[in-house]
């Protein structure tokens, strides 16, 4: 099984007019081969990650090797689906984009093979030119609170891609502030732009299962805990995410926000790295996108 995606502007005189899967597997084989030490961001677990120019322009390329059966045997013994190929990425994205909201722009996918130990797959996205991580941007936000417009439409955003994200079927499974990059020059008048990123062990169902839904919301509130929020923000939060706004969201889904609150507390308190946080920070570390 083969499948690719080539974007028309993506123009490389090293690729035919119209190239195959496993063409610009060996295209971006070769782009990462080329690649300086400064410019590789992750190079395990099967997968490259790394930036490159291209027409004077800056890209990302994650590269999938194939992970072997070994790998795979082990993240499901320890109860975790394991990320085989790109097309996890490039299916969220796709989807993501469907329902309006900020992600990545893919340039290039392409994916090859049928043992899913070896799968060969590539993913190409752009940079993303001016943005800053929710996780940096809202650091002090506990010492120097921001203007109070600008909070709660931070919160709204939030609210509205998890809320849309998840009323399509799509969790995110890595789902922290660090994952959020905005755009700063959307802070004045007009949409607040803010891109979901990372989206490599995303999962695609005709409906999200609630553990899912708390899971991705307990990972964004634990990733919150020290911005300095209140009660009033988080009633906010759920407001918008809620179809039903507060009513539902203090009634019939009351439960869901106890174990939100729960799981992200516990997360806290245990001061263990998940997913890259460190110790006694509530802050995660992120791949590159």
């Amino acid at each position: 099984m083969a499948e690719f995606y080539l974007r028309d502007d993506l123009a490389v005189a090293e690729l035919a007019a119209v190239p195959d899967a496993g063409e610009l597997l060996r295209w971006a084989a070769a782009v990462a081969g080329q690649a300086a030490a400064d410019d590789v961001y992750r190079d395990k677990e099967g997968r490259r990650t790394l930036r490159f120019e291209h027409g004077a322009r800056g890209f990302f390329l994650k590269l999938h090797g194939g992970i072997g059966w070994g790998e795979i045997f082990k993240n499901l013994s320890q109860g975790r689906l394991p990320v085989v190929s790109a097309a996890n990425e490039y299916r969220a994205v796709t989807a993501l984009q469907r329902i309006g909201v900020d992600t990545l722009s893919v340039a290039a996918y392409a994916c090859r093979g049928r043992n899913p130990a070896a799968l060969q797959s590539m993913i190409v996205t752009d940079e993303l030119v001016g943005t800053v991580s929710l996780e940096d941007y809202c650091a002090n936000w506990a010492a120097q609170p921001p203007p109070f417009a600008l909070r709660v439409r931070l919160l709204r955003k939030l609210a509205d891609s998890a809320r849309r994200m998840h009323a399509a079927g799509i969790n995110h499974r890595d789902f922290y502030l660090c994952h959020f990059h905005l755009d700063e020059s959307s802070l004045g008048r007009g949409p607040l732009r803010c891109y979901l990123i990372d989206l490599h062990r995303a999962q695609l169902r005709r409906c999200t299962p609630r553990r899912w839904r708390v899971k991705d919301l307990a990972g964004l509130y634990f990733s919150a805990m020290d911005c300095g929020l209140g009660r009033r923000d988080l009633l906010r939060f759920m407001r918008h995410y809620s179809a039903g706004g507060l009513r539902q969201a203090l009634g019939e889904e009351a439960a869901l926000w106890r174990q939100v609150e729960g799981r992200a507390r516990a997360l806290y308190r245990k001061g263990v790295p998940v997913e890259g946080v460190a110790p006694g920070r509530a802050g995660v570390a992120t791949d590159a996108h």
